[in-house]
């Protein structure tokens, strides 16, 4: 096992590791240990009472965070004639058609989200073994498959995270920077916690959600009070 550095312990240190923290004072240790030379992201971890193998336990939704992600997102679209232009107006990195499509398969894919008009769903369908691994598929129950591209654009580029249960029941996310306000951090993991709770499946027995962690990219986790989801 590796030796744990003197930061790592001095701030593993400062969290007990079995107590359950409400928001603040769980976002006011977390920017403590956040003492990285880079601005470190605030990443939370939520163990879901579900197994995502089943239809009616599958958890899937799009968060807009309020506070925004704080990182910069590319934005590649499927449109054509008007919707290509309202796409680029509204700010879209890449837009494109059968173009696009050539760029993903040579390997070129230097975007972050993935949005696509109806009518551009069967060509993108035959993009599904490269963008569903990566998380970018378009999927109308997320937003990305839209005819209103302008908001499907800037909700993307304005914080909008996407959420998925792995096939474990946890759900993964980037819900902003250290550099954030206590304020702005704490409204963020509120309105995240809001939206998985918003998205419980009909098939979901038992506890909904288990277990709340947060930490930044190099700190240590810190666990919160599952009760604030609900209220």
């Amino acid at each position: 096992m590796a030796k744990l550095g003197k930061r790592t312990v001095a701030a593993r240190g400062k969290v007990d590791r079995e107590a359950l923290y409400n928001i603040v004072d769980a976002v006011a240790i977390i920017k403590g240990n956040a003492t990285a030379k880079f601005d470190e992201t605030i990443e939370i971890a939520i163990n879901l009472g579900v197994d995502p193998r089943h239809a009616d336990q599958m958890v899937r939704g799009v968060c807009k965070l309020p506070s925004g992600t704080g990182r910069t997102v590319r934005v590649a679209v499927f449109a054509k004639d008007a919707k290509a232009e309202e796409a680029l107006a509204a700010g879209a990195d890449i837009v494109g058609a059968e173009d696009l499509a050539a760029k993903i398969q040579a390997g070129e894919m230097d975007f972050d989200r993935v949005i696509a008009t109806p009518d551009m769903m069967p060509l993108v369908g035959r993009l599904g073994k490269i963008l569903g691994p990566k998380g970018m598929m378009p999927n109308p129950r997320v937003g990305t498959v839209t005819a209103d591209v302008t908001k499907a654009v800037t909700d993307a580029k304005g914080g909008a995270v996407e959420f998925r249960a792995e096939k474990t029941g946890i759900v993964h996310a980037g819900i902003g920077k250290a550099s954030f306000s206590e304020d702005a951090i704490a409204a963020n993991i509120k309105t995240f916690l809001q939206d998985i709770m918003k998205a419980k499946p009909t098939g979901a027995k038992g506890v909904y959600m288990k277990r709340v962690t947060v930490s930044s990219t190099m700190g240590p986790g810190v666990k919160i009070n599952t009760a604030e989801a609900t209220n």
